[in-house]
C-alpha cells in the first residue's frame, strides 16, 4: 500500500455520529424485553453443532481511573476484590460450560477490562486453570490480553504465557508527559519498552499499542514525537483511536473540560499525521477505521485473503468462532442473538448468586438483519462486495434487495472513495478513512443524524 494521503476537507464533509459496527443491529439496539428463558432456548439451539468458541472474560477492576476513560471499570485498591471475583467467574462459567456441546474448541480468548493484570499472578493461573479445567483450546489459539505497564511484573507475564496467552496489547495513548499529567496516566517510555521487551523475550508473537488523539494540550508537533517514538519501538499492530468526550456517560471526562482539549481542526491534523506517517514505506497497512497492522501480521494478511472478520472483539482472524463472554457488562455473540451480562458489579453478582443468566439487555437478530450484516461486514472487512458471491450467498439477488443503498454510495463514488467494478465496488485506498459512512448505507436501523448515540465516524 502506497502511503495514504488524506483530504481534509473530506474529513469534515464526513465526520457524523454512526455505529462502529462491531455487531450488526449495533449494541444500542440491545433490550430488556428478552428473557432468560430466551437466552436459555437460542444457547441451546446454537450448541447443536460445534462451531468454534472465542471465549472473552471482563476483569473490570484498576487501582485508578484514567480521566479520558470509556470502559467498564471499577476502581479499587483492594486487591482481594479480585480473588473474589474470580470466584463469580468460575461459578459463572461452571454453570454455562454444560450448555456449550462438548466438542466444541475455543480457537480464541481474551481477557478485556479494566485491567486484567489487577489480578495477582497467581489469581492469573487460577483463572487460566478454570477455563481449561472447562474448554478445549484449539493448538492454534489465539490468546490476547490486555495490560497496565505501570502495575506490571515480569511474573504476569509469566503467568499469562502459562495459561496461553500469546498476543498482548497496551494502553499508551500519548509519550508526551504534559499529555500524560493532564489525563492522569503517568507511563514513561521506559516503561512501555521494558513491558514490550519482556513480552519479545517470554515469546508473545504480537503485540498491540493503543494510541489516543484528541486529548489535552495535544498538537500535530507533539503527537508526531509520539508516533517517532512509537516507530522506534516497532508495535506489530497498532490502534489510534479518536478520543471520545462523552462526560453525559462518563462524568469522570468533565475533569478534561478544564484543560486545553485539542480544536476539531488540530484533532483532523493529527489524524492526517498518523494515517500518512504510519503508511510511509509501507511500514503499517491501514486496515481500517483505527487499526493498523505490519504487512506480514495476521491481521494485515486476513484482510488481503478475505478472511477478516469483525465482531465484539473489533477486528479478528477467526471466521465463524462464536462469543461467550463471562464477566460484569461482558457481551456475546452468535449468529442468532447478541447478549450483555449485568453492567454493574452488584448486579452481577446477585444474578450469579442466584444461580440465573446474569443477563442485562439482548437482542434476537432477525434474517434481515443477517443479510444486512453480512453486507456491512464484508464491506469493512474485504473492502469490496462481489455482487454474485453475496446473492449466492445469502439467497437473495443483492443489487436487486440493496437497490436504494448502493444510490446511497453514488457520493462517496463522486469523491473517490469508492469505485465501481465489473460485478461489485471496491473501496478505495482514501475510501478505508471513511469506512464506517460506507457501511451505513447499508443500515436500516440508523437513527437519524441528530438522534445517534455513537460516537463521530472519524
Amino acid at each position: 500500500m502506497k502511503t495514504l494521503n488524506v483530504d481534509l476537507e473530506l474529513v469534515r464533509k464526513y465526520n457524523v455520529a454512526g455505529p462502529r459496527y462491531t455487531s450488526y443491529p449495533p449494541a444500542t439496539k440491545f433490550t430488556d424485553a428478552v428473557t432468560r428463558e430466551q437466552l436459555a432456548a437460542q444457547i441451546e439451539e446454537n450448541n447443536r453443532t460445534a462451531r468454534e468458541l472465542s471465549l472473552y472474560f471482563h476483569l473490570p477492576f484498576c487501582e485508578t481511573l484514567c480521566w479520558f476513560c470509556g470502559c467498564t471499570t471499577v476502581i479499587t485498591l483492594n486487591h482481594d476484590k479480585g480473588r473474589d471475583y474470580l470466584d463469580y467467574l468460575e461459578r459463572e462459567v461452571a454453570r454455562m460450560a454444560p450448555r456449550l456441546n462438548a466438542e466444541r474448541k475455543a480457537v480464541q480468548l481474551h481477557f478485556g477490562g479494566g485491567t486484567p493484570t489487577f489480578l495477582r499472578p497467581d489469581e492469573i493461573r487460577r483463572l487460566g486453570d478454570i477455563i481449561r479445567k472447562h474448554f478445549t483450546f484449539s493448538p492454534d489459539i489465539e490468546a490476547g490480553v490486555e495490560v497496565d505497564p505501570r502495575r506490571l511484573t515480569r511474573d504476569h507475564l509469566v503467568a499469562l504465557r502459562e495459561i496461553g496467552f500469546n498476543r498482548a496489547s497496551m494502553g499508551v495513548q500519548d509519550f508526551n508527559p504534559t499529555v500524560q499529567q493532564a489525563i492522569h496516566r503517568i507511563q514513561p517510555r521506559e516503561m512501555t519498552q521494558q513491558a514490550m521487551d519482556w513480552m519479545r523475550e517470554l515469546g508473545f508473537g504480537s503485540i498491540n499499542l493503543d494510541l489516543i488523539y484528541g486529548l489535552p494540550h495535544q498538537t500535530p508537533e507533539t503527537f508526531r514525537e509520539t508516533l517517532d517514538t512509537v516507530l522506534e519501538m516497532k508495535p506489530d499492530r497498532l490502534a489510534v483511536f479518536s478520543y471520545a468526550h462523552v462526560p453525559w456517560i462518563k462524568p469522570a471526562q468533565k475533569i478534561l473540560e478544564d484543560k486545553i482539549l485539542p480544536t476539531p481542526e488540530s484533532k483532523i491534523e493529527v489524524l492526517k499525521l498518523v494515517i500518512e506517517k504510519l503508511t510511509t514505506d509501507n511500514q503499517y497497512v491501514y486496515i481500517g477505521m483505527d487499526h493498523f497492522a505490519k504487512p506480514n501480521d495476521e491481521l494485515a494478511v486476513a484482510q488481503r485473503n478475505k478472511q477478516l472478520q469483525r465482531n465484539f472483539q473489533g477486528y479478528s482472524t477467526r471466521a465463524g468462532a462464536d462469543i461467550y463472554a463471562f464477566g460484569m457488562s461482558a457481551v456475546s455473540q452468535t449468529p442468532d442473538i447478541y447478549w450483555q451480562n449485568e453492567k454493574e458489579l452488584p448486579k452481577y453478582q446477585t444474578a450469579v448468586d442466584a444461580g440465573h443468566l446474569p443477563l442485562h439487555k439482548a437482542y434476537l437478530v432477525t434474517a434481515e438483519d443477517k443479510i444486512r450484516r453480512d453486507a456491512i461486514m464484508r464491506t469493512m472487512c474485504d473492502l469490496s462486495l462481489d455482487f454474485a458471491a453475496m446473492s449466492a450467498r445469502l439467497g437473495i439477488n443483492f443489487e436487486q434487495h440493496f437497490a436504494s443503498e448502493l444510490a446511497m454510495l453514488a457520493p462517496f463514488e463522486a469523491d473517490g472513495l469508492v469505485k465501481r467494478v465489473p460485478g461489485g465496488l471496491e473501496v478505495t485506498d482514501t475510501g478505508r478513512l471513511f469506512i464506517r459512512n460506507i457501511a451505513m448505507c447499508f443500515d436500516n436501523t440508523l437513527a437519524p443524524l441528530g438522534e445517534r448515540r455513537h460516537s463521530k465516524t472519524i
